[in-house]
């Protein structure tokens, strides 16, 4: 049985339990990259939720299927309800170098999948591109017309949002302020402002394009994340994204899912945005940061992950390079707390572990508190500090230095995963002089063992003399 994990639901407002369709089992959609560019720090703070929410999961027991896509087509460069004039982003990205779109896609997945590589990111069971569930994308627009929710007029594809009464409903929108606030409509094809793309006619010269019902076109951006999620999993439980997607994307996908097949989604949760030394992000700022720009400052892809994750999702983070220098900071102090549990020499009387145990659980029930990270890193360091703590006075057992290192290197990492778990093998000779300097303090023959010392650096090794025995690092 899983353990009870609690989750902030974007539908309801409202945190609550997580109740999946199928006990033991979590079926999740996480929006993923539009590829007509790199991925900003932004972009990847949602991914990165995607990513935390996964391991939580499985961290809680649960069986996950993940499924995150790949918009590489029907993206349009106008976001809001009234997308009739947009222009489709990959597209426009093409135009713009001269090259063909389905090459730009192909070239900023590559890049994408070497950034979220960077960060660590799990791969997703499924990672569906939108150019591969075309017919599907239109059976659904097909279905939405036959059932009365969408039209076709002069070879575009729109859906009737009004007919939907229950649109509206995750972002908080009332379809009568929609409509006041609608900008004036250029296009007279759509019964009403509101309404929005499901299929797009394409113009001759259009770079991406398909033979449909209505002629060539192409598929609006909404309707490809239903499709391949109605297509991949037989029901989903949580959908991810952005808050930035609340509005229109996830509205959309909601009323496209309940109309044409009853595919309701419960749980929906969105990342906050991200903000830059208190800006919004502006290349004109200068605070614009892709994953490529911090690794070329000589940031590790580790300390970008722990900077985007240390803050909680929903909470608005402000990202600066200092926050990156106090990422490696922790990632260090971790490092060197495992390192020092695991080449050090430490009491082999038995000791009392309870309170490893009982922090671990309250680790665990801070994660599985809505992705409560700043509890959890809390308890965290509370173990390195108290381990450590032990270590000086000389009372750190065996048993408990075992323990923490486990603890660090399976709860910690499991989750936040920005640790080397590759330390660098003690060589048998070094050991072997370890084994004698130990001898030789133990005779108080502090001599033989200031000599033993200079051999083992000699090594490239350097030894560190404890309360409760010697260590060793590489120099």
């Amino acid at each position: 049985m899983p353990a009870k994990v609690t989750l902030h639901n974007t539908l309801t407002g409202q945190k609550e339990v997580f109740t999946p369709k199928v006990e033991g089992q979590a079926n999740l959609y996480c929006c993923g990259p539009t590829v007509y560019d790199f991925a900003h720090i932004g972009n990847f703070r949602s991914f990165l939720m995607a990513d935390l929410l996964t391991r939580v999961l499985r961290y809680a027991g649960y069986e996950v299927t993940k499924v995150q896509n790949i918009t590489d087509v029907g993206h349009l460069t106008n976001d809001d309800f009234a997308d009739a004039d947009g222009e489709d982003k990959i597209a426009k990205k093409a135009k713009a170098e001269g090259i063909d779109a389905f090459a730009v896609a192909e070239k900023f997945t590559q890049y994408f999948l070497e950034d979220e590589k960077e960060l660590r990111i799990s791969e997703p069971d499924h990672r569906p591109k939108a150019t591969d569930f075309i017919q599907e994308q239109m059976d659904i627009a097909q279905k939405l017309i036959e059932k009365g929710f969408a039209y076709a007029a002069n070879g575009s594809v729109y859906f009737r949002a009004a007919k939907f009464t229950d649109y509206g409903k995750l972002s908080g929108n009332k379809l009568d302020d929609l409509q006041a606030g609608a900008r004036v409509e250029v296009n007279d094809e759509k019964e009403s402002p509101l309404d929005f793309a499901l299929w797009k006619q394409a113009a001759p010269e259009h770079l991406m394009q398909w033979e449909s019902p209505w002629g060539m076109g192409f598929p609006g951006w909404h309707i490809e994340c239903s499709a391949m999620s109605q297509g991949l999993l037989p029901h989903t439980d949580i959908h991810t994204g952005g808050e930035d997607n609340i509005f229109p994307h996830h509205e959309c996908e909601i009323a496209q899912n309940e109309c044409s097949c009853d595919y309701t989604i419960p749980y929906w949760l969105h990342a906050k945005h991200l903000l830059v030394d208190g800006k919004k992000m502006s290349k004109s700022k200068g605070n614009f940061f892709t994953i490529r720009d911090l690794l070329t400052k000589g940031y590790k892809g580790t300390e970008i992950r722990y900077a985007l994750l240390a803050a909680h999702y929903r909470t608005a983070l402000n990202f600066t390079e200092d926050s990156l220098v106090q990422a490696r900071s922790s990632i260090e102090r971790i490092q060197e707390a495992r390192r020092l549990m695991v080449n050090g020499e430490w009491l082999t009387v038995d000791s009392d572990t309870d309170w490893i145990a009982d922090l671990s659980q309250k680790y665990q029930a801070a994660l599985c508190d809505d992705m409560n990270v700043s509890d959890a890193l809390a308890v965290v360091f509370e173990i390195v500090s108290e381990g450590m703590k032990k270590r000086d006075a000389g009372s750190l057992s065996d048993e408990e230095a075992g323990e923490i290192v486990n603890f660090l290197e399976t709860d910690f990492n499991d989750i936040f995963d920005v640790l080397d778990l590759e330390l660098e093998t003690i060589p048998i000779e070094v050991e072997t002089l370890l084994q004698q300097r130990s001898e030789a303090r133990k005779n108080k023959d502090w001599a033989a063992s200031d000599v033993l010392r200079d051999q083992i650096r000699e090594l490239g090794w350097e030894v560190l003399d404890e309360a409760g025995g010697q260590s060793v690092k590489k120099v």
